[in-house]
């Protein structure tokens, strides 16, 4: 605080120094009896102090401030602090608010201007009165201006004479005692005393704080001549608002300025800003009532607001410290969350998708005993079935790794049952003991514990640890398991994996085979049907696809949970886009399975007797659903002596759309035209549906491979083709033939045969 009216040759200088230096104004206690009330009710949201911080100079340029620091826009029409504070972190708005004290009389040993917090009141109020008039003005003023902007403006329009109080109130309360003795502007006796004016405070203050345009401008200028200034400095229309309403409220007597001489007259400046004097005699007649209204809020007549301060803030303070300490265990138990999600991560990331189960293995080994700090680690995978012999990775001081092969106990199970199906942390040497005798690591019995890898419910593995602290077991078991649960899943998916590269393997060799005598040639057709022996081969196919459709489905929902949840709690950016590339992936090989599924094991036809006509009609309007091409030229004959067949008509109908389609494409975008044909043969037992396209055709290699499952002519990444290979599958489980003859150039025909009904 500065001393009592300094010497005018240096107070200026001074009161820049301490204006400076202030960083917020205070409050009356009633107003902090309102703040804490609201900032202790349950869930705190910034829109629900709205109406206590538009009615409170201190509270408003806190959190005008507060806005204009972190860059929320305040451009265009409508601006709405409400709606600015909420678009913050509720933490910001609170602390912001927090910072606010109150005006406490008792702590100065000379007697406020006007006497007590008087002064301070009736400031408050004649800045709601100008806030208020200020707010209507606006709304008659052309063009319509952003009247809630305004009315900020005219609520702080004289922060500089509430920063003069709060950093110099002996001073300030002379200054005041001598405009209201000598009848004079308090204006004229801050220059008189001081050498400036709480006009130049107020607009240093309000650039400090980072206040709006507006509220500078208002601050600044409301004193000046505001007429002459407009004509030349368009902007300045919100000072000419904002001294006009400060003359409004002042004629009718609400609240006090701390100037004691005679108003602005208003007409001038209502003629400048283009407003007729029965509106602002209108506004002024209105002004007390709704500054009343507005201040209500505030209970500024409260008689122990004081009391009611003190035990407000006791109140918070202890709620507050209660919250803090919560939040640092809460803090503490995150850290703890987010290192054993750097840890999972990592391995994670650093595993690759062609890594084998021991490398696995020995990866999350070093990690598990660098992470968790322990000492010699064992951990081993379990195949399936009864095998003789294991692999284990031992992991030795200074992560010295080894991988040893052990013999399975006779009548051991690998994963003992207590925690093949559930995890639980239990003595490693009450279950294993035949394990850790031939790795041939020094462990101690009463130290080591075993944990199970589960992947989708079922142990595909162990890990074995010594502790240096055997409490630790209790303390980190909820973390032990996340973290073995995500290597068990893995390591799955690895078996899996492997698996399927047998299931592959087997796979190549059946559609690799030569091909039985009396096949016709390669180069004119593909007969995945009785007369060549080809029904064994796709049945062969269709085991081997439903065998690896099965391994695969399993891990990849694992791997595809597991990546999602990662995902979610994941707040570095790069990771988290990994982690979502991984879940897209999986997705996607899950619908390969799908097909993979559909292909494999179909449900068994539901044969009845079917008007081939209807078939071929709806297997025409299907193609049109399926392929992009518009008004696709098909010609359909029917021969005489055509009956109804013995099929399975939606699976046929399928047949034929995905041959109609592969004909459509091979126009390249064209329109066709394709040509359907169908006889019947003499004896009145099959019917002949002929296909036939002018289309690019195929080569001898390329529809050796046709109707293959997942073979595609087309470039990698467009489909899946799978569409002959289900026309195949689905014509051969209806007792069909399918046949398929091409010449690059020229076209391809597509033969079905299938069983005529019997009359």
């Amino acid at each position: 605080m500065l001393d009592l009216l300094p010497n005018p040759n240096t107070a200026a200088r001074q009161v820049e120094l301490a204006v400076s230096r202030l960083d917020s104004l205070s409050t009356l206690p009633c107003v902090g009896v309102q703040l804490y009330s609201r900032l202790l009710q349950g869930h705190f949201s910034p829109s629900a102090l709205g109406d206590v911080i538009e009615a409170d100079p201190a509270l408003a340029a806190r959190c005008l401030s507060l806005v204009c620091r972190r860059g929320v826009s305040l451009s265009g029409t409508g601006f709405s602090l409400r709606r600015a504070l909420d678009e913050l972190p509720s933490h910001q708005v609170r602390d912001e608010l927090l910072s606010v004290r109150a005006f406490q009389p008792f702590e100065l040993d000379y007697p406020d201007a006007g006497g007590g917090s008087t002064f301070r009141r009736d400031l408050l109020l004649h800045s709601l009165a100008v806030a208020c008039c200020a707010r209507e003005i606006a709304g008659l003023v052309s063009p319509r201006a952003d009247s809630e902007l305004v009315y900020y403006a005219g609520l702080l329009h004289d922060i500089g004479k509430l920063a003069l109080r709060e950093i110099m109130p002996k001073s300030f309360s002379r200054i005041f005692e001598q405009a209201e003795s000598e009848t004079e502007s308090i204006r004229t006796v801050e220059q008189r005393n001081l050498g400036l004016d709480h006009t130049i405070v107020g607009k240093h203050l309000a650039q400090q704080w980072q206040l709006p345009n507006a509220v500078v401008l208002a601050a600044w200028l409301h004193h000046g001549d505001t007429v002459t200034i407009f004509k030349d400095m368009p902007e300045a229309w919100i000072a000419a608002v904002v001294q006009l309403a400060d003359s409004v409220a002042r004629q009718s007597n609400v609240g006090v300025s701390g100037s004691f001489d005679m108003p602005e007259a208003p007409e001038p400046i209502a003629d400048c800003l283009g407003i007729d004097i029965e509106q602002i005699r209108q506004i002024g007649e209105n002004l007390a009532g709704a500054v009343a209204e507005k201040s209500r809020v505030l209970d500024l007549n409260s008689p122990n607001a004081l009391v009611d301060y003190c035990r407000a803030a006791h109140t918070a303070a202890g709620q507050l410290a209660a919250k803090h300490t919560e939040l640092s265990i809460e803090n503490r138990r995150l850290q703890s969350s987010a290192s054993h999600l750097d840890f999972t991560a990592e391995f994670l990331l650093g595993t690759s998708s062609a890594a084998g189960t021991a490398n696995i293995a020995q990866e999350f080994a070093v990690r598990w005993q660098r992470f968790y700090q322990t000492g010699t680690v064992c951990l081993y995978v379990a195949p399936s079935g009864e095998p003789e012999a294991i692999e284990a990775v031992v992991v030795e001081k200074l992560s010295q790794t080894r991988l040893v092969s052990v013999d399975v106990a006779d009548n051991v199970p690998v994963i003992p049952q207590v925690i093949a199906n559930k995890f639980e942390v239990v003595n490693a040497c009450d279950h294993i003991d035949w394990l850790l005798e031939q790795v041939d690591a020094d462990f101690d019995p009463k130290r080591t514990r075993l944990v199970p890898l589960l992947c989708d419910g079922r142990a595909v593995g162990a890990i074995a640890f010594e502790l240096h602290y055997p409490g630790d077991a209790e303390l980190f078991s909820e973390k032990f398991r996340l973290s073995a649960t995500i290597a068990g899943s893995v390591l799955g998916m690895a078996l899996s994996r492997q698996k399927q590269q047998e299931f592959a393997e087997r796979f190549v060799r059946l559609i690799s085979r030569p091909k039985i005598a009396g096949d016709l040639p390669a180069e004119h057709q593909v007969r995945p049907g009785p007369i060549d022996g080809a029904v064994e081969s796709l049945t062969a196919l269709a085991e081997m696809a439903a065998g690896a459709a099965h391994e695969l489905n399993n891990p990849l929902a694992v791997v595809s949970g597991r990546a999602q949840l990662l995902a979610e709690a994941e707040e570095d950016v790069e990771k988290r886009e990994i982690l979502k590339q991984i879940c897209e992936n999986a997705r996607e090989a899950s619908a390969i399975i799908e097909d993979l599924m559909s292909f494999a094991e179909p449900p068994g036809p539901r044969v009845a007797a079917a008007d081939v006509k209807k078939m071929l009609d709806e297997a025409v309007q299907l193609t049109h659903r399926k392929t992009s091409i518009k008004d696709l030229e098909i010609r359909i004959e029917v021969g005489d002596g055509v009956g109804p067949v013995f099929v399975d008509s939606a699976q046929i109908v399928s047949a034929i759309a995905n041959i109609i389609s592969n004909a459509a494409e091979s126009y390249g975008g064209q329109a066709g035209p394709i040509t359907i044909t169908v006889s019947a043969d003499e004896a009145g037992q099959t019917i002949k549906l002929a296909i036939q396209d002018r289309g690019c055709g195929m080569d001898a290699a390329t529809l050796k491979k046709a109707a293959q499952p997942f073979f595609s002519a087309r470039e990698a990444g467009r489909k899946r083709g799978m569409g002959l290979a289900y026309a195949a599958r689905f014509v051969q489980l209806n007792k069909g033939t399918l046949n398929i003859t091409s010449e690059p150039g020229i076209g391809t025909t597509a033969t079905i045969h299938l069983p005529q009904l019997r009359t």
